[in-house]
């Protein structure tokens, strides 16, 4: 899909971070975005920037994990703006610890909101794409570590390997009805994922741990714009993979040339 100005767009969980930045990329690019976040305030704050810029988007709160709330959703969007041509699935939680740690609420979490949120837009607004007839394209924020499992993030892991499997069979059903599907894997980005994660451990201090973590993604210091800008070309050069940070291309060619190597790293205590 190589036309974005015109097109109607819809980005979840787009109230900060990589979701902020990407609706505000997409209304630069000419599309009119509708914006949608848990927090109804963060969506109409990223809503309100677009149309100070000379853009037009509309704000709808949006728990992705509750599929009755995305199909009302729809019809909302559907009155304001029409029907979706790209859909770009960002939203999404973070839940560290090792597997023994981690509790069965945070696993229906992360699932519920990772994965299936994913699905459930999918499953709303792809069959609009295909009735419509014309050129789509759908955008599903992954991670590096969607292709490589490290100590201490196995739900996390476990949710987007799944987007990642998701997304490549999506594309290969969605081709015959001219809908492109991009798996977009960022590394260690500047967004608040970790000081608004879930972290649990039986015998650290989490609270330390997760500043430790954030000192790190703060030294690192990527923006979500580039995250953003690597989601505009995957959806004009019709990508399937997409790695962003250099860690995460690093990590992809690893996987695939040096796998013991892989291996190696994910058994390294990396903070």
């Amino acid at each position: 899909m190589k036309q974005i100005e015109g097109s109607i767009a819809l980005v979840t969980g787009a109230g900060s971070g990589i979701g902020r930045a990407t609706a505000l990329a997409l209304a630069e690019q000419g599309a009119r975005v509708a914006v949608t976040d848990l927090c109804p305030e963060s969506a109409e704050g990223t809503a309100s920037t677009i149309s100070r810029r000379g853009g037009e988007a509309r704000a709808f709160a949006l728990d992705v994990s509750d599929p009755e709330r995305t199909e009302a959703l729809a019809r909302d969007i559907q009155q304001e703006l029409g029907n979706p041509t790209i859909l770009v699935n960002n939203a999404g939680v973070a839940v560290g610890g090792y597997f023994l740690d981690t509790s069965q609420d945070s696993w229906q979490k992360i699932m519920s909101v990772n994965l299936m949120g994913v699905v459930h837009c999918c499953r709303v607004f792809i069959p609009f794409m295909v009735r419509s007839g014309q050129p789509g394209h759908v955008v599903n924020i992954a991670s590096m570590l969607g292709y490589t499992g490290m100590r201490g993030v196995s739900a996390y892991c476990a949710t987007k390997f799944g987007v990642m499997g998701f997304s490549e069979s999506l594309r290969a059903e969605m081709r015959e009805h001219g809908i492109g599907v991009s798996a977009i894997c960022p590394g260690m980005i500047r967004t608040n994922i970790i000081s608004a994660g879930i972290l649990e451990s039986a015998d650290l201090d989490v609270e330390a741990k997760r500043r430790d973590i954030e000192r790190l993604y703060e030294k690192r210091n990527y923006p979500p714009e580039k995250v953003a800008q690597a989601v505009i070309s995957a959806i004009r050069r019709d990508r399937a993979v997409v790695p962003v940070t250099t860690e995460a291309w690093v990590t992809y060619y690893l996987k695939r040339w040096l796998p013991g190597a892989v291996g190696w790293l994910a058994r390294r205590e990396l903070v």
